[in-house]
């Protein structure tokens, strides 16, 4: 998938929207019958889409509060190309990534000390 700036400015955001609601649509409709194979096939449907990969592209790099923030990655993507090429490096690496391990500590809760909570810390593996 090759993506330049001008394709950015280019696309058609409201078919890309009305193509992720359905298939969020079509999610809960086998969630609501309980069907849940389908629901696993549909939600790696959804995680290999190419539309979904550039709704929340967008949705982080022009629509968040805090898109002039960088993130864990250190990167923000304030122009068009920008946004274009984290586009492409998210949908190219969706079938390799693999989530952070995470090391579980309990800590107290707020309202009643006594009872534990669990938190989730990421760990550098790499």
């Amino acid at each position: 998938m090759k993506l330049d700036a001008d394709d950015w400015n280019w696309i058609a955001w409201r078919s890309v929207e009305r193509e992720v609601e359905r298939l969020r649509q079509r999610i809960f409709k086998a969630t609501q019958e309980g069907d849940w194979p389908k629901v696993r096939n549909l939600q790696k449907l959804m995680l290999r889409s190419r539309s979904n990969t550039l709704l929340s592209v967008r949705q982080v790099t022009q629509r968040n509060a805090g898109r002039k923030t960088a993130g864990v990655d250190g990167e923000v993507a304030l122009t068009s190309e920008a946004r274009a090429d984290v586009a492409v490096r998210v949908h190219q690496s969706i079938s390799s990534w693999k989530p952070r391990a995470v090391k579980r500590v309990y800590i107290p809760k707020g309202s009643n000390p006594a009872k534990l909570r669990p938190l989730g810390i990421p760990t550098d593996t790499a």
